[in-house]
């Protein structure tokens, strides 16, 4: 039978409405495979779903079409519960599926309920009353709805047939996906242990297993892949390089900003600069631009900080048609939030994820016959006598070829398999007590552990963390005398606050000071220790003292000299980048999609690596008490060994592949503290000054829990005795 036949009448007629001349492949066969018309021999009805296409590529409807044509059946109208349930990781992205669902549904008696901060609670409170239809949601909102209304769970959903969550590999390896992964399967509980189907709606990605393991995680062999074929946007590309005089105020950023003026003025466009000063930086540049020519301003920021009506404002321009519009942001725009289509995604310095490039490029050539345009800028010191190696090296060119190179090839980051996320797990614990009004601690082990996402916390990891967080001076919890566990004082206050409902923080904001005098604040993202160097104000300066308690890092200046700032988004470089990097270096292949300066500028970074004999050779001596090892591997393990480097007094600086130690230390040579590292010494990081806290809940941890959860995910030290080895040896770590 053919996929459109097997529709509900009024969601046939809504096709039709719609012009469709044919349903999308992806969309017959999903079809097919969620209301089971040709059903094999002892398949059921209730395999685990992954719909995988690029952005635009007809997911949502692949899903919803046949999920609401089972929904509209006489016997599914009035089942007494919520029928769907879409989880969103964008309260934005439920209004716009809202009005496309709403549309699909407009002569149907399927209601489309979104349920966000922004719904007022008669409006909730109604829902409640009379639950049906499709339930649109934030995993937020699912966590609220579990604490407020716990006891209405199982009776609202009850008769739930499907849970579609959307924009799925945007939840894989992060706190808030383990977070969706232990709600959903609290709430499989609460419905007596129904197992409830699973439809993933995500963008396509290198190893889809990975999607898979996170939807299903204990079966699955049960999930089912549909996954777009044949239809790739062409793709039109060009990476320009830029060399900065440091002695030059922003001339390298109005260089690009005359050049993002020239090419996308007139169209619809999104500029993804990094950082929000950065943002701010190119959006006034551009507002310049457009005055000083007399032509209507079409530049605009959006980021975290602006607020929700400027935001809104900036997407409404994107969105219609007609309205040349472009946005300077920083990750904020690139999840599914409606805009409409991008002519041209431009891209300020590498994101530090191949995924998030392709998420982003996903926004240009959605429809057939227009290309994907893609404009990336990639930023160098210019050389002089005092240019250091690193510099020479051209890092951040032949990082952009890389993740470009690695993008062509669908390759993507895999998520940390080991990782434990005892602050989300600190934050289930709360919600699971909260909701139950008490419960003890074999049966949270049961909910959270055995049968839920945290499966990597052992038995004797967990009663620890309880003990924790009982202590007279953290007090999230108390033991009632039958042993059963209740919310403690600090509890209670953080569960009532509407704040508790996300795992997630932003970034925290640490002072920087110099002796004594506030240079600014940084959002901190990675483990920072004495002796490191971080880049902030345009210059390079030594970590003194680090001071968890008054979130400030004292620092002093560093005798590695003036630098750029690091660009792009705060996160990991994974392995595979780098050995990517390693490879461009190594060979003569020149990208087509380079400019005149890019090309020179990656001749520059072979050059030196040639000539530096970084082909086998792993320490170099770079003068004045300072060596550069080159590590060849990610942001994990390179700053595990600047860890260590920094237990024995050494400054050290970290880079893509590369680790500059620095230090006048006298008892090790930067060789013995290598051989002590492939001995397999163990180094002591109690220091106090080696922040560990990053995530949400890390404040209620001891010590040795930080470290702990830090271990299975932040650091790897278990690499460094094999990479010591490689690097003493001048072969492969």
């Amino acid at each position: 039978m053919d996929s459109y036949d097997l529709l509900a009448r009024p969601i046939k007629k809504w096709v039709r409405n719609q012009g469709w001349t044919a349903l999308r492949p992806i969309q017959a066969i999903a079809i097919k495979k969620i209301l089971r018309a040709e059903s094999e021999e002892g398949e059921t009805a209730s395999k685990d779903i992954i719909i995988a296409a690029p952005t635009a590529g007809g997911k949502t409807e692949a899903a919803m079409l046949p999920l609401l044509s089972q929904v509209i059946m006489p016997e599914g109208i009035f089942s007494g519960s919520f029928d769907l349930l879409y989880v969103s990781p964008l309260k934005a992205l439920i209004n716009d599926q809202q009005g496309r669902l709403e549309s699909i549904c407009d002569e149907t008696d399927v209601l489309i309920t979104p349920w966000h901060g922004d719904v007022s609670k008669s409006k909730k409170d109604s829902a409640l009353d009379r639950p049906r239809g499709v339930l649109l949601i934030t995993p937020e909102s699912l966590e609220a709805l579990f604490i407020k209304r716990g006891r209405k769970v199982p009776k609202i959903f009850a008769n739930l047939q499907a849970i579609v969550i959307d924009e799925l590999h945007s939840f894989l390896g992060t706190e808030r996906g383990m977070h969706l992964r232990s709600l959903l399967s609290r709430l499989e509980l609460a419905i007596s242990s129904r197992r409830v189907r699973r439809i993933g709606l995500s963008a396509t990605l290198g190893d889809m297993e990975l999607a898979k393991q996170y939807l299903r995680p204990d079966d699955v062999d049960n999930v089912e892949l549909v996954q777009a074929e044949g239809y790739h946007a062409e793709l039109k590309l060009q990476l320009r390089g830029y060399q900065v005089n440091q002695t030059e105020d922003l001339s390298t950023e109005r260089r690009i900003a005359d050049h993002i003026f020239e090419c996308l003025r007139g169209k619809s466009n999104l500029v993804f600069a990094g950082k929000r000063q950065t943002v701010e930086i190119y959006a006034d540049l551009l507002r310049q631009k457009a005055e000083k020519h007399g032509v209507p301003q079409e530049f605009h920021p959006h980021h975290g900080n602006l607020s929700k009506q400027v935001r809104e404002f900036v997407e409404q321009k994107l969105k219609k048609e007609g309205q040349p519009a472009t946005a300077i942001c920083t990750s904020t725009l690139e999840l599914g939030i409606d805009i409409g289509e991008a002519d041209t995604v431009a891209q300020i310095g590498a994101p530090f994820t191949v995924s998030s490039l392709r998420q982003r490029l996903g926004r240009s050539g959605r429809r057939v016959g227009k290309p994907a345009i893609l404009r990336q800028y990639a930023i160098e010191r210019e050389i002089s006598s005092k240019t250091g190696l690193v510099d020479m090296l051209r890092l951040k060119l032949v990082k952009s070829i890389a993740m470009i190179e690695l993008m062509h090839r669908r390759w993507c980051e895999p998520p940390q398999p080991n990782s434990l996320h005892l602050s989300t797990l600190v934050h289930q614990i709360l919600s699971v007590v909260a909701e139950r009004g008490g419960e003890s601690a074999k049966r949270i082990y049961e909910t959270l552990c055995e049968k839920g996402p945290f499966s990597n916390v052992s038995t004797g990891l967990f009663v620890d963390v309880l003990r924790q967080l009982g202590q007279e001076d953290v007090r999230l919890l108390e033991q009632a005398a039958d042993g059963q566990l209740l919310l403690g004082k600090t509890g209670e206050k953080l569960v009532e606050h509407y704040s508790f409902f996300s795992v997630f923080k932003t970034s925290q904001e640490y002072r920087v000071t110099d002796d004594g005098r506030e240079l600014g604040t940084i959002p901190l993202n990675n483990i920072v220790s004495v002796g490191a160097t971080i880049i902030f104000a345009g210059r390079r300066w030594e970590v003194v003292n680090v001071d968890a308690k008054a979130k400030e890092i004292s620092v002093k200046p560093s005798e590695a000299g003036v630098a750029v700032s690091f660009e792009g988004d705060p996160g990991d470089v994974h392995d595979f980048v780098i050995a990517e990097m390693r490879s461009i270096y190594s060979g003569e292949y020149v990208p087509v999609y380079l400019d005149e300066v890019a090309k020179v500028l990656l001749a520059e970074g072979r050059n030196t690596y040639s000539s530096k004999s970084l082909v086998s050779k792993r320490i170099i001596d770079t003068g004045r008490n300072k060596a550069l090892i080159a590590t060849w591997a990610g942001t994990t393990k390179t700053w595990s060994l600047g860890l260590v480097f920094g237990a024995y007094k050494y400054g050290w600086t970290p880079y893509d592949g590369f680790l500059e130690v620095s230090g006048t230390n006298t008892d090790f040579s930067v060789r013995d503290v290598l051989r002590d590292i492939k001995r397999g010494v163990e180094i002591d990081f109690s220091d106090e000054s080696l922040n560990l806290n990053f995530e949400k809940f890390h404040p209620y941890l001891s010590r040795d829990l930080l470290l702990t959860d830090a271990m299975a995910s932040r650091l790897d030290l278990k690499s460094l005795p094999k990479m010591a080895a490689g690097i003493i040896g001048g072969i492969e770590g």
